[in-house]
């Protein structure tokens, strides 16, 4: 026979039952910047440290949503709002779920990055500004999109096609064309520390 939720009061697995056992609080740290501005170095490199210290991660990565749960979504601007809005979801049920979850999107427009903000659990949404020069970021395109969005051959891109709009006051602004993964990586991890 099902319980109600009433007669379940008191059993179910709160987020301080998870922080107890995972010592530590489920958060979203939120990379936003242009495309080569190094979201997903960052990203993969802040995992690995937090997953040796023993904390419980994972990263969403936009390239990863577009291929499955977006992959039915375009590059139009009310597409990529839509984008974001799924990925808050996505991120803010890991966070319930007691992992910090790093995700890496582009996430041009303001109101976007606000939504999501708005989505994520109150007081555990670090918003993260990898902030490169637009010609640093061409220079290192490792997948050519810079190029191709200059001939024209990818629409709506953003930085070239499409705009994208720096954070006003990010939790957290990185010059990732001055400073080195490592140094990146320890900046994110004292705010993240700061959370708790």
């Amino acid at each position: 026979m099902v319980k109600s939720n009433r007669d379940l009061e008191g059993r179910t697995v709160t987020a301080a039952l998870r922080a107890a056992r995972n010592r530590h609080t489920g958060a979203v740290i939120w990379f936003t910047g242009l495309s080569g501005s190094g979201k997903s170095t960052l990203a993969g490199q802040l995992e690995r440290v937090l997953f040796e210290q023993g904390k419980q991660v994972c990263v969403l990565d936009g390239d990863n949503l577009r291929r499955g749960l977006c992959s039915d979504l375009t590059f139009s601007p009310s597409d990529r709002k839509e984008n974001i809005r799924r990925a808050g979801e996505v991120a803010k049920l890991f966070a319930e779920a007691g992992f910090i979850c790093i995700a890496a999107f582009i996430s041009p427009y303001s109101s976007e990055r606000e939504l999501a903000r708005g989505i994520a659990p109150s007081g555990k949404f670090l918003e993260v500004f990898l902030n490169a020069p637009l010609a640093v970021c061409e220079r290192r395109d490792p997948k050519g999109l810079y190029a191709r969005a200059r001939t024209g051959e990818i629409k709506d891109f953003t930085g070239v096609s499409a705009p994208y709009e720096p954070p006003r006051r990010p939790d957290l602004e990185l010059r990732t064309d001055l400073l080195s993964v490592d140094d990146c990586v320890a900046l994110v991890l004292a705010k993240i520390n700061a959370l708790a």
